[in-house]
């Protein structure tokens, strides 16, 4: 299967401001782009490409005073088949974790584990270990929160998405991740692209989405607390502790962002 993805993010900025953007297809995908997912510009500018701390694509450039426009824009191959779910992948106890996966134990910007550890262990306690027990997290988050955009909010910790009952599918990501490393299991927050193919009509609007992996069984397994069942054409754009690691753009400097648009969907032959 061919999918086509690719964004289109326009600002406004009062100044000359320097920016980072994440929107580059994650490097473990990079083989299966038709050509390479340049970030492009209007008007040009120069763009410097970096790795960060967790290896994802990033760049960083500076945006002139007035409207900005950047994105991307792809074909990737992908095998159109839903995703993997492996019954009896086992959890790991702690001292047998590899050491790059321990950080992932720990609380975060938005993961609050010192707040949610009590509440975590009286949910899900009692349940099996390994893949069950994350698909009881995902089941509790996904029945627990209420999605609207118009609940969206920046600043929203796990803790406060717990009490709050209403979120995007970053506050869900944020609640699954907190439970699980709460539950001594491995979880980061993932971004990237969702498709809906696949999936009877009608579609709302595209958009970049988030959800999580969770180490169990010797290597990263993916979750969607948010949709909650196996989609197809899942894309990888960055991987973090939480949504505080990566952003799809970070602005040094006041600025609007005054379009948006987002597509993945199966490319035309």
């Amino acid at each position: 299967m061919r999918i086509h993805i690719g964004c289109e993010l326009s600002f406004d900025f009062p100044r000359t401001t320097p920016m980072i953007a994440a929107l580059n297809v994650h490097f473990t995908r990079v083989s299966e782009l038709e050509r390479p997912d340049y970030l492009t510009t209007t008007p040009s500018v120069p763009v410097e490409g970096y790795r960060d701390s967790f290896g994802n694509w990033c760049s960083r450039l500076v945006a002139p005073a007035g409207r900005f426009t950047l994105g991307t824009d792809a074909v990737i191959r992908d095998t159109g088949n839903p995703d993997s779910i492996e019954p009896d992948a086992r959890q790991h106890q702690i001292q047998h974790l590899p050491a790059d996966t321990l950080l992932f134990l720990l609380g975060s910007r938005y993961c609050e584990t010192d707040l949610l550890s009590d509440e975590a262990w009286r949910l899900f306690g009692p349940t099996p270990l390994g893949r069950p027990r994350v698909q009881a997290i995902c089941d509790f988050v996904h029945n627990h929160i209420t999605f609207g955009y118009e609940h969206s909010r920046p600043t929203r910790t796990a803790f406060e998405t717990f009490q709050q009952r209403h979120g995007v599918c970053r506050d869900f990501a944020h609640l699954a991740v907190t439970f699980c490393r709460c539950l001594n299991i491995p979880a980061r927050y993932c971004t990237g692209y969702i498709t809906d193919i696949g999936l009877p009509p009608p579609y709302p609007p595209m958009d970049f989405a988030a959800w999580i992996e969770v180490y169990l069984g010797d290597r990263w397994h993916a979750f969607d607390p948010r949709n909650n069942a196996p989609r197809i054409g899942r894309i990888l754009i960055a991987y973090g502790r939480d949504a505080a690691d990566v952003p799809l753009t970070h602005i040094f400097g006041p600025g609007t962002l005054s379009t948006f648009r987002v597509w993945a969907e199966e490319a035309r032959a």
